[in-house]
């Protein structure tokens, strides 16, 4: 496939012939913005040039239109040229969350229209110094290469595969500030806080279960079969409880004595919200981060006075902007990472040709972990 943009028009500047796009028109990783918003972004006027000399192709995936994972098309796009503050990062591997789900149907916040490139995680090395690194971005992470904000790459652990490395970012910064946010990543020795972790054996479920055990939470969490309830166990998992078979309200009345739990992450949406609230002892915490069902979150602010509980959200694309956050959550990250106390549970690697199926793994509740994408060998 071509790689030429589909510009409407040119411009001739001297004897140099120059691609002039609108923003709408731009492949999606020239215009990322800066501050994602929760509603749509107004086009920008501003008109981008790109000269034949820069036009050089890579592999991407690429959302044409807002759909289901058959319009995704890997195809040639123009490869990325960094701004000052940011660096060429040739990518090895992608992670993949529901967010891109959300993404490529049109769903997520702040989208802007397409083209635009998938993927929001991915590993790979500093163009020029060889470097491995893992980052975070709001687009254009399913590309052989990509311009990453020098404040959102991360230095890979030495023992880390590239696929270990790409499941980091999103999995274990939420899941660590989804502690922060509960008061539980400093608090005072005594008895252990119960936390229960809502699709415990997904990519965040995961990281909140490695991150729980390091800070010494009592784990309950939910999930659709014993099997995959019997490996996240094995990751320290306290008390597993198979949704398909149980209520998990009653099961967390049961295993509690009708207590409850002190937090609850909850990322499902609907009348889950309602049902986790419930869930909660007194002073309770819900940290909402999601709505994988698809449907809008229902809550009676009268279920709330019953035990002075509260709900709290969390979203990595406005937070990743707090840069000291970021580095205060980066920190004891870094460290039990570089100890060999974290280690991404990937579960399925999928190559660039395959990403329909990514897709489909995560829409159909089949993965376990981490799906991730191979985009390119180490060089």
């Amino acid at each position: 496939m071509s790689s030429t943009p589909h510009s409407v028009f040119k411009t001739e500047k001297g004897n140099t012939t120059l691609e002039v796009y609108t923003a709408q028109e731009m492949p999606a990783r020239a215009k990322r913005p800066s501050h994602v918003q929760p509603s749509r972004p107004k086009p920008d006027p501003q008109l981008h040039c790109v000269g034949p000399d820069t036009l050089v192709a890579m592999r991407a995936v690429v959302i044409p239109r807002f759909g289901g994972p058959e319009v995704l098309q890997v195809r040639d796009v123009p490869k990325p040229i960094p701004s000052a503050d940011e660096v060429l990062v040739k990518v090895e591997a992608a992670g993949m969350n529901f967010a891109d789900v959300l993404t490529v149907s049109g769903g997520y916040p702040g989208l802007p229209s397409p083209p635009i490139i998938a993927g929001r995680e991915f590993a790979g090395q500093v163009d020029g110094t060889g470097e491995r690194v893992m980052g975070y971005a709001q687009s254009s992470a399913f590309g052989e290469f990509i311009a990453a904000s020098r404040r959102l790459l991360w230095p890979v652990p030495r023992q880390w595969t590239a696929e270990q490395a790409a499941a980091f970012p999103v999995n274990y910064f939420t899941a660590y500030l989804a502690y922060w946010k509960a008061s539980l990543t400093d608090r005072p020795r005594g008895a252990p806080a119960r936390v229960l972790i809502h699709a415990v054996a997904g990519g965040v479920g995961t990281a909140a279960v490695e991150i729980g055990k390091l800070l010494g939470i009592e784990m309950y969490g939910t999930s659709s079969s014993e099997e995959k309830l019997a490996r996240v166990r094995q990751l320290g998992l306290d008390h597993g409880i198979n949704y398909k078979q149980r209520d998990y309200e009653e099961a967390i009345s049961e295993l509690t004595g009708g207590d409850g739990v002190d937090v609850v992450f909850e990322m499902l949406g609907g009348k889950h919200l309602s049902k986790s609230i419930r869930c909660l002892r007194e002073l309770g915490r819900i940290i909402s981060y999601g709505a994988v069902t698809g449907e809008q979150a229902q809550l009676d602010p009268r279920l709330l006075y019953q035990r002075a509980t509260s709900v709290h959200g969390l979203w990595l694309t406005q937070l990743c902007h707090n840069r000291d956050l970021m580095s205060s959550a980066w920190q004891p990250l870094g460290r039990w990472a570089i100890e060999g106390k974290l280690s991404p549970v990937v579960g399925h690697t999928l190559p660039l040709a395959e990403v329909g199926k990514a897709y489909r793994l995560l829409l159909g509740g089949k993965n376990f972990g981490k799906v991730v994408l191979q985009i390119a060998s180490p060089s």
